[in-house]
């Protein structure tokens, strides 16, 4: 807290205790001044003897005088100890004081039609005490309600939506988000109004690779937004940039269901959609004309049907996809070539994690000449050897700029995966905390061996700035994440940023690069 932060809510405060102070204990001078009682409307006799001018045996002044105290000592050990409390109590007090002037003003100039100039000149105080702190403390602003947002989700609304059926309430949240967007003044407002009160930007949270910025490491994982429904409303809610798809090359309406179901106690999502999609073409109708404000994916694997039922027709789907895209022009940010779902039709005999299909794959995408940046999925399933040959080989590949550490747990009998709850599932695989292990162990490798070829982007049971920040030190430029978001709610982006500035911060880093892989060096 600068000096000039310090004195002027301290000498306002000081003001409010003077004025306060008066109207307590002066009460007889204040009812008899000529200057309080001009006229029939300023008349200070009308208002302080009032029914509203006392609170039980208490006098509204002596309450204001005990406000204005309380805030002054508050702002002095906010300077003396600079703990976010202080802070925090700074905020709730000045706002307090800020509706209770407002609803003072509105007695006076409704109810009583008459004023005091000392009760305005408190109100007046307290009006500029509410704005000073709200500039002050303009992060400790947006934490405090960020929390709110916390509180009303996972104590009411999370209940209420985990009651429904997790497809159908994904389906329906996803549809009316985008709706949300469609219309420009409405998202527009909305976009303004989720800004003020959650986004704060700052440049320790900035990078910029491959001539892409990104405001903050936080990104939608591929999986989530399948059919592209999101891309206008990921930047409201502040998310760094963001994955549409996976997107196939043919539509495909998903595995029989369920293909979505909640494991809570594991903090983990059953996933078997298996690259459910309206197919690319579809997706490229939606996005053509659309212009985006943080740098968006486009996701591509293969086509989940029964008639590929080869390696290279298998190929030759996903060359096709990447053509259509490549040609449509659409201005996504950077592809991502899907190889890791493990919930496909053929899965067991078509793969492209042996050494020598993935360069077949990857020799095919050459000839397309693709401008924009690949990142390839990788799996979490396979052996440390495995996972390095993939990157050698993906490395011989200069298209390939990066890989996501990675996808779905594969093993139903991990520690971490409630049995009871996973019983209630005869088919697929599962996100969350039972991923996030293995991905931290992968991004490692990855940092070990291949940090100056590739941008690294972890992925997988991101639940908090912490989760986050263990993968950035492991070796992760950049972060996605899909179950965090369910579980703990849509203003996580925006409490992921705030406290991963502090966690920087508290590190001495000065930007959120500097932090890569600081805990494999």
């Amino acid at each position: 807290m600068t000096k000039k932060h310090f004195i002027w809510p301290l000498l306002f405060s000081f003001l409010g205790i003077l004025d306060a102070g008066y109207l307590t204990f002066y009460s007889d001078s204040v009812l008899t001044s000529s200057f309080c009682s001009i006229n029939s409307f300023t008349n200070c006799f009308n208002v302080l003897n009032s029914r509203f001018a006392y609170l039980g045996n208490m006098s509204v002044a002596s309450i204001g005088l005990i406000h204005y105290s309380v805030l002054a000592l508050t702002i002095i050990f906010t300077k003396l100890f600079e703990k976010k409390f202080w802070k925090y109590l700074s905020l709730i007090l000045g706002t307090v004081g800020f509706i209770a002037s407002l609803y003072f003003l509105f007695l006076q100039f409704v109810i009583l039609k008459n004023i005091c100039f000392f009760c305005i000149a408190s109100e007046l105080i307290s009006f500029i005490l509410f704005f000073l702190f709200n500039f002050i403390f303009k992060k400790e602003r947006k934490e405090l309600f960020i929390y709110l947002c916390d509180l009303l989700y996972k104590a009411l609304i999370r209940p209420i939506l985990f009651k429904f059926d997790s497809e159908k309430i994904h389906e329906a949240l996803v549809s009316q988000g985008e709706k949300m967007t469609k219309s420009p003044p409405l998202k527009n407002i909305i976009k303004k109004s989720v800004h003020f009160f959650t986004r704060y930007d700052d440049s320790i949270l900035k990078q910029k690779y491959l001539g892409i910025s990104f405001e903050n490491p936080f990104g939608l994982a591929a999986g989530f937004d399948y059919d592209a429904k999101l891309t206008q409303l990921l930047p409201i809610l502040n998310f760094g940039f963001g994955t549409c798809g996976t997107i196939t090359n043919m539509p495909y309406e998903g595995n029989p269901p369920p293909r979505l179901g909640r494991l809570v106690k594991s903090k983990s999502l059953l996933v078997n959609k298996g690259f459910k999609s309206s197919g690319a073409d579809a997706i490229i109708k939606k996005l053509q004309h659309l212009t985006f404000e943080i740098p968006i994916g486009i996701s591509i694997g293969r086509t989940n049907s029964p008639l590929l039922k080869t390696q290279k027709q298998s190929i030759e789907d996903i060359i096709s996809a990447f053509k259509k895209f490549e040609k449509a022009r659409i201005e996504n940010s950077y592809y991502e070539l899907n190889i890791s779902c493990p919930n496909l039709i053929y899965g067991e005999t078509i793969s492209f994690y042996p050494p020598q299909n993935l360069q077949e794959l990857l020799l095919a995408l050459t000839d397309l000449k693709i401008s924009k940046p690949i990142f390839i999925k990788m799996p979490i399933s396979e052996s440390d050897d495995a996972i390095l040959k993939m990157l050698k080989v993906s490395s011989q590949f200069s298209f390939v700029k990066g890989v996501i550490l990675g996808n779905l747990q594969t093993n139903r009998h991990h520690p971490s995966i409630n049995q009871e709850e996973a019983k209630k599932y005869v088919r697929g695989k599962f996100s969350g905390k039972p991923c996030f292990e293995r991905s931290n162990e992968l991004i490692s490798l990855a940092y070990k061996h291949f940090k100056k070829r590739f941008i690294i982007i972890g992925c997988g049971g991101v639940f908090s700035a912490q989760d986050a920040y263990e993968k950035i030190k492991r070796g992760a430029s950049l972060i996605q994440l899909i179950t965090g978001l369910i579980f703990e709610g849509p203003q996580l982006i925006s409490k992921l940023n705030l406290n991963l500035i502090d966690l920087l911060k508290k590190d001495g880093f000065k930007n959120v690069s500097e932090a890569i892989g600081s805990k494999s060096c």
